[in-house]
């Protein structure tokens, strides 16, 4: 049960947002620039960094939903979500989104903690200045959503039809749909 009476029947981050609509329009547009805009990092590999995120954080409803997202452009390719959950080091995927994997986890533990040697490591897997920015700043967003999920003890689905169906839903229409009344 939520901390504070929230719309029935709306899980996750949806709740709080209908709820509070003017803090929900910012926190929209920002995902919607991190994760959906033009951006030389696919869609995909935007929503990998936000699922890893949330799963680091525990936070059940975002990292199962944007592993919703990440699968829909994958083309349904649930096993390679889970294993960048798993251990990213290992799961079929570029280099480049390794390091930059590895940044997103620094900057969820102690965001001090990315060093020189990071960045260093990052361009040299081919990563612009704007994919490291982008990545530290998915990764700081994703912190925050996942707190305001937790922090209101928002409930989770648990069938993973649901999420499916929000993550063909986000990866079409992305996060500047409107809040349900």
């Amino acid at each position: 049960m939520a901390h504070i009476s929230l719309p029935e029947g709306l899980p996750g981050i949806v709740g709080p947002m209908a709820f509070r609509p003017e803090t929900a329009r910012p926190m929209n547009e920002l995902a919607n620039v991190l994760l959906v805009a033009p951006n030389s990092l696919e869609r995909s590999e935007r929503e990998l960094i936000a699922t890893y995120v949330s799963y680091l954080n525990e936070c059940t409803f975002c990292h199962s939903c944007h592993g919703a997202v990440a699968a829909f452009h994958l083309d349904g390719d649930d096993d390679l979500v889970n294993a960048v959950r798993r251990d990213y080091r290992s799961a079929a995927i570029s280099e480049k989104l390794k390091s930059l994997l590895a940044i997103a986890g620094k900057v969820q533990r102690d965001a001090r903690s990315v060093s020189a040697e990071d960045i260093a490591d990052a361009r040299a897997q081919g990563a612009t200045d704007i994919e490291i920015h982008d990545t530290v700043l998915i990764a700081a967003a994703f912190c925050m959503y996942n707190r305001y999920v937790d922090g209101l003890a928002t409930w989770a689905p648990e069938d993973p039809a649901a999420y499916a169906a929000m993550g063909e839903q986000l990866g079409t229409k992305g996060y500047s749909v409107e809040m349900p009344a």
